[in-house]
């Protein structure tokens, strides 16, 4: 393993950090003891945490100890958007997304060896603090004047739904986390996203007030796409760890379509690959774009490395599948229904004509163009091409008893569901 630093630096990991000497000595004397939390705002991580998930795994496989924090506490409360408030949950809500969120950390730490992660609640050590305790032993030690700096906090000020005191109060919570977890666990580095700086500092601040110790934070940059549109984000919303939320095929499929522009900036964030081959599938990228091999390595290693191998090999065999390269016949009936999700679709109440369904799902302009398409024998039904201009798919075509898959020309697809 080359310096942690440099790794990080390589990849792109580092927006901002707190000096970067004494960062490199404190990794050099190590191991370091870092935490990178998650509130449980929803009841699935997605795409933006995955970076701090597996930033703190790379900490950790360069031998220092992660903890992973699931804000059971500061769930409750939320950080301040810059928009507008945010809609607080129940608290049995909470606890359930804590448990969820939990269980999608745990695999990508390692809680065995000198090194061993460990797993934490916020709510632990605040539940049973009062509001007095709170101000006198916590809130004395923060400054009004800084924290209305806040870019987040200065912003909803500034804005007409202005902040309530509850979400103001936030960066007091996340510090006293970084406090708790010094005294706890030693734990003198804390990670998050660059938009999470303010925060990170209220931590350092606050233990240095209350211990008279230097610490260190880290903030990973927020991702950016060369077409403008946001990260993680597609026309169906967010890209989510939870398979019933985003399915395999889906997230597979994410990672497959990565702009050309993006990949490289993608394999080396997510990416647990050497740098030999990260540069290796940058070359190949700009020598032949077309055979798309970064956007498959990246799809295979991260389907992998969330869903599994076995879930991986399903998705990899629906993309061939659909496009010939495979039996059709073969894919069990969740992953089909997961790949036909992402085609062009039409639900039909019986067995139409391939001429009108090639049409119900905009493959064709029209039922001449259909018929030109099965003329010219570009037109495929299951991967069948159609030979007649007056075929009707048989009730033994259903896949799984309810879909079609049509095709025009190689890529072209569409899905049909008769019921």
């Amino acid at each position: 393993m080359t310096d942690i630093v440099d790794e990080l630096q390589w990849r792109g990991l580092i927006a901002v950090s707190t000096d970067e000497d004494a960062l490199r000595k404190a990794f050099a004397d190590g191991p370091v003891t870092v935490y990178c939390g998650f509130d449980p705002t929803a009841p699935s991580l997605h795409l933006g945490n995955l970076v701090q998930i597996l930033t703190i795994r790379r900490l950790q496989q360069a031998g220092n100890r992660p903890l992973g924090l699931v804000g059971g506490a500061t769930g409750l409360i939320g950080d301040p958007k810059p928009s507008a408030e945010r809609t607080l949950n129940a608290p049995e809500v909470v606890a359930d997304w804590v448990e969820r969120v939990r269980g999608q950390i745990e695999p990508f730490l390692s809680f065995e060896g000198p090194n061993a992660a460990t797993m934490v609640n916020n709510l632990d050590w605040t539940s049973g603090m009062s509001a007095i305790e709170f101000l006198r032993d916590v809130g004395k030690h923060f400054r009004v004047n800084k924290m209305i700096a806040k870019e987040a906090v200065a912003r909803r000020l500034n804005s007409d739904q202005g902040i309530s005191y509850t979400e103001f109060s936030y960066q007091i919570l996340q510090g006293m986390d970084f406090l708790e977890l010094y005294r706890r666990y030693g734990c003198t580095m804390q990670t998050g996203g660059s938009d999470q700086w303010g925060n990170l500092t209220a931590g350092i601040d606050l233990i240095h007030r209350v211990e008279g110790a230097s610490v260190h934070a880290l903030a990973t940059p927020l991702i950016t796409k060369a077409d403008g549109t946001k990260f993680g984000k597609t026309e169906g919303g967010a890209i989510w760890l939870d398979p019933e939320m985003t399915t395999p095929y889906a997230f597979f499929q994410f990672w497959l379509n990565a702009d050309d522009r993006d990949i490289s900036k993608f394999l080396r964030i997510f990416s647990f690959k050497s740098r030999e081959e990260i540069e290796e599938l940058e070359r190949l990228t700009e020598e032949r774009p077309q055979a798309r091999a970064a956007q498959r390595a990246l799809a295979e290693e991260l389907t992998t490395l969330v869903h599994g191998a076995a879930q991986c090999t399903a998705v990899t065999d629906a993309s061939k599948a659909l496009f010939g390269q495979g039996e059709l016949t073969d894919l069990d009936e969740a992953t089909l229904a997961a790949a036909l999700s992402e085609l062009p679709y039409a639900k039909v109440t019986a067995l139409e004509p391939v001429v009108d369904l090639l049409t119900a799902v905009e493959l064709v302009a029209s039922k001449s163009a259909a018929r030109r398409a099965i003329k010219e024998g570009g037109a495929y039904l299951n991967n069948a091409k159609v030979t007649s201009e007056d075929a009707v798919p048989a009730e033994s075509d259903l896949l799984h008893g309810r879909w079609l898959v049509l095709r025009r020309g190689k890529k072209s697809l569409a899905a049909v569901e008769v019921g």
